[in-house]
């Protein structure tokens, strides 16, 4: 509201007041008039009737205490509508602790944003034949066009190595890398692991600023995240949220453990890293859940415990090495509990078929067989068998805790390496 606007309502307010004041005055100045003799009859009646006097006591106290009431009244209205001070709120602790947030955010960046790069790639589509040229006996070459995309990524070695999505490269036939400082630099493909989504660049650089993976299994459901990247091509944005939740399993892939994020990440997020507030990669985000196609506050991002073993193989080798027992399993359900003897509330996974010749074969394990621990770890569901399986290395001996027909036993099993086009586990 305009201050002329807000004056004028004072003005009527102390006006009333002024009035109100006046005849107050009026009123006094008559009583003092009358007592000092301009009405005569006035001390007659004070002298001889003593109820007189206190009546009159009386109704000057209450007429007074109307008058009070009327200030009182005129005054609050006059409090309620004045804006001739400017609301202040008193500092509190949240909002110090707000500042100070806001300041670690501030910092955060600052040291996170120079090891952030936007990823451009160029793919080459080839078009379909046209069936009337053909028909026609015109055998031209199918027209082909390029198609360019974005992305993020984040340098994690001094030396030029990029951590990123693979859905960011895929089938990409060139591949820019764009550095905070503005430097545009030719990439190349270092490794990929679709079933991850993960993938490694190299960029000609040296000595240049990067990341460090933290271990996401110490965050918790809570803690204050930031997300980079360059969504819609706009470099350098941080967003920030907290972890919603763990391990979630989308059906993205056959390794899906995400972290869920509120923090905002769009199209051209992927690929950039997920930070906690010491600026270490805690997730690398990959994908959002949406019904319009934009952000809604469903976010996931890879954790880091996952990439780093990945990114390790993909950087010494150029591929990733899972070992492999050669079972499938399912979920232990009360029903499945009842059918194999087991207590109602039994958890673990139930191995429902060994393949010949596998690990688990010659191990000894059988179909029904149901796994609750591994490496002295309590196993929940088949999803823990799967990780544990996938992140131990080809060669290497896993012991097992089964219950076989209601008796608990241990197994050691040396695990075989994974298949490639293997879609089991």
């Amino acid at each position: 509201m305009e201050p002329a606007a807000w004056g004028g309502r004072e003005t009527i307010c102390e006006r009333k007041q002024q009035i109100l004041l006046f005849a107050v005055f009026d009123f006094l100045l008559l009583g003092v008039s009358n007592m000092f003799g301009f009405e005569r009859g006035f001390w007659k009646l004070w002298a001889a009737q003593p109820g007189f006097r206190r009546g009159l006591a009386a109704g000057i106290f209450v007429a007074l205490l109307a008058v009070a009431g009327t200030l009182s009244f005129y005054a609050g209205v006059e409090a309620r509508g004045s804006a001739s001070a400017p609301v202040t709120v008193p500092a509190t602790p949240g909002l110090v602790s707000a500042a100070d947030l806001g300041r670690a955010f501030a910092d955060v960046a600052k040291r996170v944003e120079p090891a952030v790069v936007n990823i451009n790639t160029e793919q080459v589509i080839r078009g379909i034949p046209d069936p009337f040229e053909e028909f026609f006996g015109l055998r031209r070459a199918p027209r082909s066009y390029k198609q360019a995309s974005l992305g993020s990524g984040f340098i994690i070695d001094a030396q030029g190595l990029v951590l990123t999505n693979y859905h960011v490269v895929e089938k990409a036939s060139r591949i820019n890398v764009k550095l905070d400082s503005g430097r545009v630099l030719d990439a190349r493909v270092v490794g990929t692991d679709p079933q991850t989504d993960l993938a490694v660049l190299k960029i000609q650089a040296s000595n240049v600023p990067y990341l460090r993976l933290a271990d996401s299994n110490h965050t918790e459901v809570g803690d204050w995240v930031l997300a980079f990247g360059s969504p819609f091509g706009l470099q350098k944005t941080m967003t920030a949220g907290i972890i919603s939740a763990k391990g979630r399993v989308i059906g993205a892939g056959p390794y899906d453990d995400f972290l869920q994020t509120d923090a905002a990440i769009n199209r051209g997020n992927s690929g950039g890293p997920l930070v906690n507030l010491q600026g270490e990669v805690v997730g690398i985000n990959t994908l959002i859940l949406s019904e319009g196609g934009g952000w809604e506050g469903v976010g996931f991002a890879i954790p880091s415990s996952t990439a780093a073993g990945v990114y390790q193989q993909l950087a010494r080798s150029g591929k990733v090495s899972r070992g492999w027992l050669g079972i499938s399993l399912e979920e232990v359900t009360p029903s499945l509990a009842q059918r194999f003897g087991l207590r109602e509330d039994a958890r673990g996974a139930l191995v429902t078929e060994v393949v010949q010749g596998s690990p688990a074969a010659r191990a000894g394990m059988h179909s029904g067989d149901v796994i609750v621990a591994i490496a002295g770890q309590g196993v929940q569901t088949a999803r823990d068998v799967s990780l544990a399986v996938a992140d131990a290395r080809p060669g290497s001996p896993l012991h097992l805790g089964l219950l076989r027909e209601g008796r608990r036993m241990a197994l050691d099993v040396r695990l075989g390496e994974r298949p490639a086009d293997l879609a089991e586990r």
